[in-house]
């Protein structure tokens, strides 16, 4: 008599199931184990078999680990496997972990590792020169040359972005992740917060621990507003919000730390609703401000070039009026105006009774200096209300280059 069933899929995302069947002796009164298949028997002692040649029976092996000897684990590897052993074994993608549950969440927080490259370099961020010396020094120079970062000039493990919305936050998060060749880590509120009880500091706990594993690397945590602000806010802080806040405080400064290269990249545009115990851990604080006159005038020269044989545009006046607009409002600007010669084409071909084919379609006309006023008309700027409280903010906690 045999009670059969079925496993999980060896392979993540694959519908192969492996089937079991355990025979019932009944002159024993004992269960014994089979496979369903018998072609795969001799792979499972192989798997079994340890490198002095001891054959350990199936039958007093786990179902769990004769799934995981026969190639369960298998999908954690790097690179393909041939069947033969190489002479140099490759670094597994995770660590060894203490339960079944932290591989499946260390399994999700995988999918928020950057894998290609953004391609965005520190020449392409007009301005902010501050900001790209400070991260420079504290993230670029310690992988280059970790021969000068001992001691007590080891690397800083924490930085903080903060600025208004729309400056270049996450652009310069972008520049480190291309310039750097680590780990980066793209984390957000979602990534962290689970609705299951005690998921969230166990997410907490995987994520760095990921990060030592594939050090040297970077934790870019975007809005960090939103996962730690002030902890005992009033009474609506839940239990659960309040220990993901301890373990992130835990295992970016505890007994835990070690000496590998982990950076915690932090960018908010509320810094002064950051708990206490977070700031002192982000060491680097870095403003981020709104773009200078130099700055502006190089935004407005990459987006609006100049055409060949057009009056040129006022780029002096741009300038001028643009006092207080972010980054993101600057390329609003721009493309407010670009779209006054596509609205008065479209008004030419929305009056013609038939479709115009896309190969005899005309071409959209240049701007115009008029095209410029309206678009100043048309945008206001968003984030200038509230630059004196990062400018004190900055006073306060900022870090400085003099």
């Amino acid at each position: 008599m045999y009670f059969c069933f079925s496993t999980s899929p060896s392979v993540p995302g694959t519908s192969e199931f492996i089937n079991w069947c355990i025979p019932f002796d009944w002159n024993q009164k004992k269960f014994g184990r089979k496979r369903l298949s018998e072609s795969e028997e001799p792979q499972a002692e192989t798997a079994a078999n340890g490198s002095n040649g001891y054959v350990k029976d199936p039958s007093d092996m786990a179902i769990y680990e004769q799934f995981r000897s026969q190639g369960g684990s298998s999908s954690h590897s790097n690179g393909p496997s041939n069947g033969r052993f190489s002479e140099s074994p490759q670094k597994p993608l995770f660590p060894t972990f203490e339960s079944a549950d932290m591989m499946n969440l260390a399994e999700s927080l995988s999918r928020d590792i950057i894998r290609g490259n953004p391609n965005v370099s520190w020449d392409s961020i007009k301005g902010l020169e501050n900001a790209k010396h400070l991260l420079k020094e504290a993230v670029v120079m310690p992988i280059k040359y970790p021969k000068y970062f001992t001691g007590l000039l080891s690397p800083w493990k924490g930085i903080l972005l903060f600025g208004p919305p729309g400056t270049g936050k996450t652009m310069l998060a972008k520049a480190v992740a291309t310039e750097c060749n680590t780990t980066f880590f793209n984390i957000s509120a979602s990534s962290v917060v689970s609705k299951w009880r005690g998921d969230s500091e166990k997410l907490i706990k995987v994520l760095f621990e990921l990060a030592r594993h594939n050090a040297p690397s970077t934790i870019f945590l975007d809005e960090i507003d939103a996962i730690i602000s002030q902890r005992g806010e009033g009474r609506s802080e839940h239990e659960a919000s309040r220990r993901l806040k301890t373990e992130l405080l835990i295992q970016m400064d505890g007994l835990t730390r070690t000496d590998e290269l982990v950076f915690v990249l932090a960018a908010t545009n509320l810094p002064w609703e950051l708990d206490a115990a977070m700031l002192r851990r982000l060491e680097k604080r870095i403003l981020v401000p709104l773009p200078e006159s130099e700055a502006r005038r190089a935004m407005f020269e990459e987006l609006l070039p100049p055409v060949h044989g057009e009056k040129a545009l006022p780029y002096n006046l741009l300038v001028e009026k643009t006092e207080g607009f972010s980054g993101s409002d600057i390329r609003l600007v721009c493309k407010e105006a670009a779209m006054q010669p596509l609205r008065r084409l479209m008004t030419v071909l929305e009056d013609r009774k038939e479709i115009v084919p896309e190969e005899d379609l005309p071409n959209v006309g240049p701007i115009k200096s008029e095209d410029i006023d309206t678009a100043l008309r048309n945008t206001r700027p968003s984030a200038h209300l509230h630059a004196h409280r990062y400018d004190k903010f900055n006073e306060d906690y900022g870090s400085q280059i003099l």
